[in-house]
């Protein structure tokens, strides 16, 4: 066949290749090359002028959203093109209602011709085109079936402790032996630990990225260059030093700094919508040690217990060492630190969020933060000195009363499921037991279906609360008794006699805050105070001595407590 050569003179011929990382080539493969040699072989032998490539290399047919097809459409649109060539319908597009639009209404409509060489697919003769919506229905379902493939051999390597996701994150580096395997990257490890420190210190991203830049400390991408790393995929930023916030965000929550190997976290919406969408954390595949830790569990764990309860400065710029941490003990909201030019340093405060002047729905919770600090720091120095004079019988002490509420929990939760699952088996013998007299004529059509959608409806429900209750069983299970973060925390106050931010946020988890009661004409203040991984300890009764020896004043204290606990 010949083309009538006047007619188009001006325009080009568009020869169109594509090829999807599913067909497991990179680059400029071989498979790209297979289809120009084709596509101008053709071209020359049936007279095709001005003939001009526009390739996609490893992007998917099921969007049309692809660089080298949007250049070639906007050729198309302008009118510069006279015909469109594909080896195939599969590699112009794997969606059947974009590919039947763009080759039964657009491209008619603008006079351009359109072939597939091998389904001899002709849309100016309309040879092969009473068969082109089934090629495009099967090549649909072709991408369906592979986007299903691929997605359980992720699944598999996920099951069987392999790496799905094969990006590196800061702080370490590729083994050059052994690409699944990682090794920390020194130099950027102690600034991903510095980062981590600083946070423990009650820095935000914002801040911790200023001090990062002050110091001229280089950013991720920057580093890679002066490296020489191939992690350096993006262009060299102008400024080596401007960290961003969501740089330092990604590094705080990135797991995979505990030694974690982290699968499946992401998932897309469909295999013809690519948009990355996060899946639940209990979906997530989490494989420990499988490499060296750079933060350690209790770090990471604290340090994201921190990032929920994020702290903003006042207008002037002032927080507290609590910020954060201060909650109000009757309607759960925060307490927030007031600081003001007009006040003085001992006169700055926190207060409930809910109280809005008295206008709120809760009352005012107030307590001054040198008070407050007060209080936290004898707490802080009673169970110091406990566990320095008998650590050995203060972690014997914790671990029994955690064992016994969590052995406790885990019955409870148990016996749950158990009774559950029963009435579901129940349940399955009375919806038979109904069908069987509604066969037999015992009982009506309508009957049997309103009492089998009731057992049903119940049924569902209790399915679910099963559901639930394991995930709850598993997690319980789980946990672990572990108390080096406070341990820790507690021999760095004992050293210098000194609340920090970094202690604090390591030793101390909660802190609530009652609202004032008057006793014998004076104000009292209940404080709780939860630390950081422990159950409950009465220090009054194992030191044979009370916070009263302290000096501490007493009508601002009521109680404290340490996490789980119900008090003195």
């Amino acid at each position: 066949m010949t083309v009538n050569k006047n007619a188009d003179q001006e325009k080009i011929t568009a020869l169109y290749c594509r090829l999807s990382q599913d067909d497991g080539l990179d680059g400029e493969s071989n498979s790209i090359q297979n289809q120009k040699i084709i596509l101008m072989d053709y071209a020359k032998k049936n007279g095709y002028l001005y003939p001009k490539y526009f390739v996609d290399d490893g992007i998917s047919g099921t969007t049309f959203d692809r660089p080298g097809f949007r250049e070639m459409e906007a050729l198309i649109e302008a009118g510069k093109v006279s015909a469109v060539i594909v080896k195939d319908l599969s590699r112009f597009g794997r969606e059947h209602v974009e590919t039947s639009r763009y080759l039964e209404i657009i491209y008619p409509t603008l006079g351009v011709k359109f072939v597939a060489i091998q389904e001899r697919v002709d849309t100016e003769t309309g040879e092969g085109t009473e068969m082109m919506p089934f090629h495009n229905i099967f090549n649909e379902w072709y991408a369906a079936q592979t986007s299903k493939k691929v997605r359980a051999v992720w699944a598999m390597k996920a099951a069987n402790g392999k790496r799905s996701n094969f990006r590196v994150p800061y702080g370490y580096k590729r083994d050059e032996l052994d690409k699944e395997k990682w090794l920390v990257d020194d130099a950027a490890a102690e600034v991903v630990r510095r980062i981590y420190h600083l946070c423990l210190e009650g820095k935000g991203p914002e801040q911790i990225a200023r001090f990062l830049q002050k110091e001229k400390v280089l950013t991720p991408t920057a580093y890679y260059y002066s490296v020489g790393s191939s992690s350096a995929n993006r262009p060299m930023p102008s400024d080596p030093y401007l960290w961003k916030d969501s740089t330092i965000d990604a590094i705080l929550s990135n797991r995979k700094y505990t030694g974690c190997m982290v699968n499946l976290k992401t998932t897309t919406v469909s295999y013809k919508v690519h948009k990355l969408i996060r899946k639940p954390e209990e979906e997530w595949s989490i494989v420990p040690n499988a490499q060296e830790a750079i933060i350690d569990e209790n770090t990471w764990l604290r340090v994201q217990e921190l990032r929920k309860n994020k702290r903003r400065p006042t207008a002037t710029g002032k927080t507290s060492l609590f910020s954060g941490l201060v909650f109000c003990a009757d309607c759960g909201s925060k307490l927030h630190f007031c600081a003001a030019k007009s006040l003085k340093t001992n006169q700055e405060f926190f207060r409930c969020a809910n109280y809005k002047s008295g206008r709120g729905e809760c009352t005012i919770h107030y307590i001054r933060n040198v008070v407050l600090e007060q209080i936290v720091s004898v707490a802080v120095s009673d169970l110091a000195d406990f566990v320095t004079c008998h650590e050995s019988f203060f972690l014997q002490m914790i671990g029994k009363q955690q064992s016994a509420g969590k052995d406790q929990n885990i019955r409870s939760v148990k016996s749950d499921i158990a009774a559950e699952n029963h009435r579901i088996d129940e349940i399955d013998r009375l919806i038979a037991k109904l069908y069987e007299d509604n066969f037999a004529g015992k009982l009506s059509d309508e009957r049997y279906s309103r009492m089998a959608a009731k057992y049903e409806k119940e049924q569902a429900e209790l399915l679910q609360s099963v559901s639930t209750k394991e995930k709850e069983l598993a997690e319980l299970e789980r946990e672990s008794v572990d108390i080096r973060l406070l341990l820790a925390g507690l021999r760095e106050y004992s050293s210098m006699e000194t609340l920090t931010p970094e202690v604090v946020n390591k030793i101390i988890k909660r802190i609530e805050v009652h609202n004032s009661e008057m006793v014998n004409g004076h104000k009292r203040v209940g404080i709780d105070i939860y630390f950081t991984g422990v159950g409950l300890v009465d220090l009054r009764k194992r030191k044979g001595r009370s916070l009263h020896n302290r000096g501490c004043d007493q009508s601002l204290i009521r109680k404290y407590i340490l996490m789980n606990g119900n008090g003195w």
